[in-house]
């Protein structure tokens, strides 16, 4: 199993393929495994993809976590590839954990991708987070997860595909709690707003028009703030992009990765 050991913790990660290198970051509760229903519709490349430490094989390292820690990882993980530059593709706290690579390691990077994920919570948006952060905290991660997918899934989807989010909600209930609690804090009290003009690595920006945590304004906030980025809004959808809508996604990157040849 290919791994790597970093600041206390032993890293598990997936390197398949040849070519031009992308390195895709998971969300909160989820594995690399979550990318599998995009990667078939990526152009061939080698395709990295690390799980993010205390989540899937990667080891249940106790928190607390901080996102200097997290992208310290993933350049970790290009440090154990020997990989100067590659791109970055995030979702959700992976894709908080790329805005961070990107505006303090820019020279590693050849491009980018922050798709569902947050910047510059309005204070509505930060109450929001804090009191589901104590909902969690008070009954449990897991109680969570397992009611948490009418945040991830149109009412359409959720309805035709009831097998798939039956599979989703059981990979999330596998989760250590006390690791999910802790990259969970780091999602939901780090915000990078202030810095994103740093970054000028080709980005692009996407999230589902009805994601309640990523919302729409925030996509617009980072587009504005990363110059010469892309902005895609995909319309009704909600959080889980990648596994509802992978064709529509990949087809966004793969666009990206065109631009950067």
């Amino acid at each position: 199993m290919p791994e790597f050991r970093r600041d206390g913790a032993t890293l598990h990660y997936r390197d398949e393929g040849d070519g031009r290198p992308v390195v895709f970051v998971h969300g909160v509760g989820s594995t690399l495994a979550g990318w599998d229903p995009v990667l078939p519709y990526l152009p061939a490349g080698r395709h990295i993809r690390i799980d993010l430490r205390g989540h899937g094989k990667s080891e249940r390292a106790p928190g607390p976590y901080s996102l200097e820690m997290l992208a310290g990882d993933v350049v970790g993980l290009f440090d154990h590839l020997g990989l100067d530059r590659a791109a970055l593709f995030g979702f959700s706290l992976g894709g908080l954990v790329a805005q961070h690579v990107a505006i303090h390691h820019p020279d590693r990077l050849s491009g980018l991708a922050l798709i569902s994920t947050v910047a510059g919570r309005d204070a509505g948006e930060r109450q929001r987070v804090e009191e589901r952060l104590a909902i969690l905290e008070r009954d449990g991660p897991l109680t969570h997860l397992a009611n948490a997918t009418e945040r991830w899934f149109t009412p359409e989807f959720l309805k035709q595909n009831p097998d798939v989010v039956a599979a989703r909600r059981a990979i999330a209930m596998l989760n250590d709690p006390a690791c999910y609690m802790a990259a969970y804090r780091v999602l939901a009290r780090s915000d990078l707003a202030a810095d994103l003009h740093r970054i000028a690595t080709p980005t692009l920006v996407m999230t589902g028009e009805d994601d309640v945590g990523s919302t729409a304004r925030m996509a617009r906030l980072m587009h504005d703030e990363i110059k010469g980025s892309r902005l895609v809004i995909l319309p009704r959808l909600r959080h889980s992009i990648l596994l509802e809508a992978p064709d529509t996604v990949a087809r966004h990157l793969g666009e990206l990765l065109q631009d950067i040849k």
